[in-house]
């Protein structure tokens, strides 16, 4: 007579070809929702530069109704934060920001009187990601930048 006995094996882990595909559909999956962030990255850059460079326009335009006149290229929009010390100083001066923000790349606010681009008396712009001026990734208050 033969005796039937049943092995039951019992299995106590993944195998590395388990691991390794979990692992490779994590990587897969990673990666397309960076590819995604990105450009959800840049649109709240260009917002934050519309917001700043608003932000900049009514403090200019509070200076110009104090002073009478918009600052200088040369005062440049540290005279929305100190009291200018080259001429024309205001004599009845306000500051109307504490502080000036930077652009999203960490970069000064660009300002120019009378305006060359703008419809507006002034250019305010940030050089954009490249950091250099003049090139296509300007953005400034000649054109909204938060609809590309």
């Amino acid at each position: 007579m033969k005796i039937r006995t049943s092995h039951i094996s019992l299995r106590a882990g993944f195998t590395l070809i388990e691991i390794v595909i979990t692992l490779t559909i994590i990587a897969i999956l990673a990666s397309g929702s960076i590819y995604l962030l990105k450009g959800q990255i840049d649109s709240a850059k260009d917002t934050r530069v519309d917001s700043d460079i608003q932000a900049i326009g009514l403090a200019l335009q509070s200076y110009e109704s104090r002073a009478l006149r918009m600052p200088t290229t040369e005062q440049g929009l540290k005279a929305l934060v100190e009291k200018p010390t080259i001429e024309p100083i205001p004599e009845n001066y306000r500051a109307f920001m504490e502080e000036m923000p930077k652009d999203p790349w960490g970069a000064e606010y660009k300002y120019r009187f009378p305006a060359q681009k703008s419809k507006k008396p002034y250019d305010v712009w940030t050089m954009g990601a490249d950091g250099l001026d003049g090139t296509e990734d300007d953005m400034g208050n000649w054109k909204k930048t938060a609809t590309k």
